[in-house]
């Protein structure tokens, strides 16, 4: 039982054996029973931890998207695609460092059309879908696993991966190919699909983060 748990229940057995002219009654005890609940043992399903590693995914995947379009718009602006070149890499930003380790994850982005070829990936046509699609799986009991498409979604992107010599300047594609020789990552559209988002989370962080966001779930629902 835990402590904080374990001191409320001690706190109204002694309130219990006082006489009424003793008793002072507890102020907000809404607030303290809702406290009580939430740092009361919950047993965590299959599904539940499932339901987790799409919610960690999403948020891991939309910091990275987030922080992306934003770095990207801000660098483009600076100095074109020889300023912004070196910051399309958003699976090691710092935030996303950060947040991985605290879920106990490892993340990367695939591509079967990759300008990276570390980053290649055979992807099935039934997973490079829009950006609703998401694969979530449990290839071990200690091992989750999820996947969300990546889409070209901005005017930015294709500065760098749209249609040589209609979006991609011939300059900047120099540049581009002078970096990644076996660049396969252009003649892209807005709204197709690039790649994937891929994240591998162990099951304790999968676990944390499940009784995290319930917790404040369950809380935000009972006080409002």
């Amino acid at each position: 039982m835990p402590l904080r748990f374990s001191a409320l229940l001690l706190l109204a057995l002694l309130a219990a054996g006082c006489r009424p002219d003793q008793i002072e009654h507890l102020k907000d005890t809404k607030r303290i029973a809702i406290e009580a609940e939430n740092w009361q043992v919950k047993r965590i399903m299959p599904q539940d931890l499932l339901r987790a590693t799409r919610w960690a995914g999403d948020s891991l995947s939309n910091q990275g998207n987030r922080e992306l379009q934003l770095l990207m718009a801000s660098e483009l602006q600076k100095g074109g695609v020889a300023q912004a070149l070196p910051y399309c890499r958003p699976e090691h930003y710092a935030s996303m460092d950060t947040l991985a380790r605290t879920l106990q994850a490892s993340v990367r982005r695939v591509s079967p059309r990759p300008r990276n070829p570390a980053n290649r990936a055979a992807l099935p046509a039934t997973e490079l879908q829009p950006d609703t699609q998401r694969v979530v799986r449990r290839p071990s009991a200690e091992v989750f696993f999820y996947q969300r498409p990546i889409v070209l979604s901005s005017q930015e992107c294709l500065r760098c991966h749209g249609e040589v010599g209609k979006d991609i300047s011939a300059a900047d594609y120099a540049l581009i190919q002078k970096q990644y020789p076996q660049d396969q990552a252009t003649g892209y559209r807005l709204g197709q699909v690039m790649g994937a988002w891929q994240v591998q989370l162990q099951r304790p962080g999968v676990a944390e983060f499940y009784t995290m966001k319930t917790r404040k779930i369950m809380k935000r629902s009972k006080l409002f």
